[in-house]
């Protein structure tokens, strides 16, 4: 059966069956979009902290709102192709399109790569410090972990004597990293003490494991099946027994409910004790000599003598210095220091000298005198520019982030006003998209500073996990990037494999990419209301 108008449109509508779905289809889009739109307007509103005001390099946005803009006009002129039987037009334009679709997401990954890997910290006393962090090494030479990966300074240290892991919950790559660990410290972790567990009802306990042996996953894997298997037969027991218990309290008690009989009913524990089999929840290691742990702050719980891991796996052994190192620190922030200092009717200034950085960072101190200075030019400038008002107060002030944020700009200025040389052509565009230059500019501009555990209040990258404003940023624009690599994905095949359609009925392939291109414009539509929301405001 063929289906009607699907090339010649309706006489009703005017419209064929392809356009009326994608109206239909891009309608429930911007119902999506709009939501997110309004619930950022709405979180930005109401944000208990300093929320980020153009914190995205905006270079690489524009370049992108252009690109989009481009092919927007490029999908129009390879439909317009098509409409007049030129099929070597149609695949210029068309890939000149999906080529920038691919611009646009070459610029949106080294964007994202930026950010997943610069550093945030915030201190206990709400200042802020980003930068890079440093990398552990050992001779010169950077320490690997057992997949290969470097490591980076930001690790909780124990000095273990002994390693207990929950037979259960234990993972694997984390038994496995500490094996690695131990043997790179040339420290052995063997079983404490005999595992033994009956097996067999009615039969004595058996060794299952022998005190001595060396950690593995495969001798965990071995304990955790003799647990498992008697768990099983423990639970099946005592199900058994709870039901003929049942079926005795009912027998005694006819005619009553469930829960009226309920407090009566209990399994007798000693009766069923031999029919038990050993359940082996935990096993313990012995670390010899004591040996030195390192732990990613998310995987650990730490405390003085005694740590958690997130496995449940109980770390012995005491607390070392744990700092947090940046190997090159590019933005000082005490908008959120000033917040809560005003919520408490400190004053900002008093709270700033008093704060952790200030007291313990001549780099910090240099740097927040210079940007008073800074400070009191733009207030100058604004002054001469706008004057005051009828309340005899200037019309324009710096704003909170001028106030209250040094970023990696405001500390490259410093170097330059104290000497240093300015980048210029490559190493200066370079910065536009992947942020400061360490090499180019030195450490003088960007020194590393360390930060000792007990003042970290929350670290994390440029993440989701940073605050809302990230988590709403990769929402949205990865959700536009998956709709730009679908468009483009359909555009590419009507490109590469639309010739046998274009020669047995063209109409029908411009009626399709028509639909396509409305699509297209709709990406581009979001992107013309993300750039500015997210990038410039």
């Amino acid at each position: 059966m063929e289906i009607p108008y699907v090339v010649t449109p309706r006489k009703d509508t005017g419209l064929f069956n392809s356009k009326i779905a994608i109206w239909l289809f891009l309608a429930s889009e911007v119902m999506l979009f709009g939501g997110f739109f309004s619930a950022y307007v709405f979180l930005r509103l109401g944000a208990d902290y300093p929320w980020p005001e153009r914190t995205l390099p905006v270079l690489p946005g524009l370049i992108n709102t252009f690109v989009l803009i481009g092919s927007s006009v490029t999908v129009v002129f390879a439909w317009a192709s098509l409409k007049l039987r030129e099929w070597r037009k149609f695949q210029l334009f068309m890939g000149i399109t999906v080529g920038c679709a691919a611009i646009f997401m070459v610029l949106k990954g080294i964007e994202y790569n930026v950010k997943l890997h610069h550093q945030a910290l915030k201190l206990k006393d709400y200042s802020v410090v980003e930068g890079h962090l440093g990398v552990e090494s050992e001779d010169g030479k950077p320490v690997l972990d057992h997949k290969g990966s470097t490591i980076e300074e930001n690790l909780i240290l124990v000095e273990a004597s002994k390693l207990t892991f929950d037979t259960v919950r234990f993972y694997k790559p984390w038994v496995e990293e500490l094996a690695a660990q131990a043997e790179h410290h040339h420290s052995k972790v063997v079983l404490a003490a005999d595992v033994t567990a009956i097996t067999k009802v009615g039969q004595p306990a058996e060794v299952i494991a022998k005190s001595g042996e060396p950690l593995s996953v495969e001798l965990l894997n071995r304990i955790q099946a003799a647990h498992l298997a008697a768990r099983s037969h423990n639970a099946a027991n005592r199900t058994e027994a709870l039901r003929s218990e049942w079926v005795t309290a009912k027998a005694a008690n006819p005619g009553k409910k469930g829960w009226q009989i309920a407090s009566g009913v209990n399994i007798d524990t000693a009766a069923l004790a031999p029919t038990l089999l050993g359940e082996i929840a935990a096993v313990s290691f012995s670390v010899n000599p004591p040996a030195k742990f390192d732990f990613h702050p998310r995987d650990i719980k730490a405390a003085k003598d005694q740590s958690r891991l997130r496995d449940d796996t109980v770390v012995d052994g005491e607390l070392l210095e744990s700092p947090m190192v940046f190997h090159h620190i590019d933005a000082i922030d005490f908008q959120h220091l000033v917040m809560k200092a005003k919520e408490k009717g400190i004053d900002p200034e008093v709270a700033i000298e008093n704060s952790w950085l200030m007291k313990n960072s001549a780099f910090v101190r240099d740097a927040w005198a210079w940007h008073q200075g800074e400070i009191k030019k733009l207030s100058a400038e604004l002054l001469q520019a706008h004057g005051v008002g009828k309340d005899g107060k200037p019309r324009y002030v710096p704003t909170h982030k001028e106030l209250y944020r040094i970023g990696w700009k405001d500390l490259a200025k410093m170097a330059e006003d104290h000497g240093r040389a300015k980048l210029s052509g490559a190493d200066a565009a370079k910065e536009e998209f992947f942020g400061p230059n360490y090499e180019a500019r030195g450490d003088e501009t960007f020194p590393g500073f360390s930060v000792p555990r007990e003042q970290v209040g929350f670290a994390s990258k440029f993440t989701p996990a940073w605050n809302t404003y990230y988590a709403i940023y990769f929402t949205i624009t990865g959700l536009h990037g998956l709709h730009v690599i679908g468009g483009a994905l359909v555009l590419a095949y009507y490109l590469f494999f639309g010739k046998k359609m274009y020669l047995s009925n063209p109409e029908w392939l411009a009626n399709r990419v028509e639909v396509g291109g409305l699509f297209w414009h709709f990406v581009d539509l979001v992107w013309i209301f993300v750039f500015p929301i997210l990038y410039l405001m």
